[in-house]
């Protein structure tokens, strides 16, 4: 996830392009990468399925997505978080569970 809100003129090359050049990052690894417009209404998701590059636009008709505090680079999310994002909910109070080992196998 990118902390600054990117040009929503950008399409899938220029997403590539900045996802390469600003975070050094490979656009084709197989990663989501998300983007916010600077109303922070909208998202923009970009990621390689295997076979081509694909973009998922998504704009919130009344309120505005959850994100972190503004500063330069990236952030992380879990699948779980980035789902909450998506729909909306506020992705921070989503607690990923924790993975325990059993006792007994």
């Amino acid at each position: 996830m990118a902390t600054q809100p990117v040009d929503f003129r950008k399409g899938i090359d220029g997403l590539a392009a900045h996802v390469a050049n600003s975070f050094d990052l490979d656009p084709y690894s197989g990663a989501f990468f998300v983007f916010r417009s600077k109303s922070g209404d909208k998202i923009k998701v970009l990621l390689w399925d295997g076979t081509g590059m694909v973009l998922i636009h998504k704009r919130l008709n009344k309120s505005k997505f959850v994100w972190p505090a503004l500063s330069g680079g990236t952030f992380n999310l879990s699948k779980t978080q980035f789902e909450a994002l998506f729909e909306g909910i506020d992705w921070r109070r989503v607690v990923p569970p924790r993975l325990t080992k059993p006792a007994v196998a």
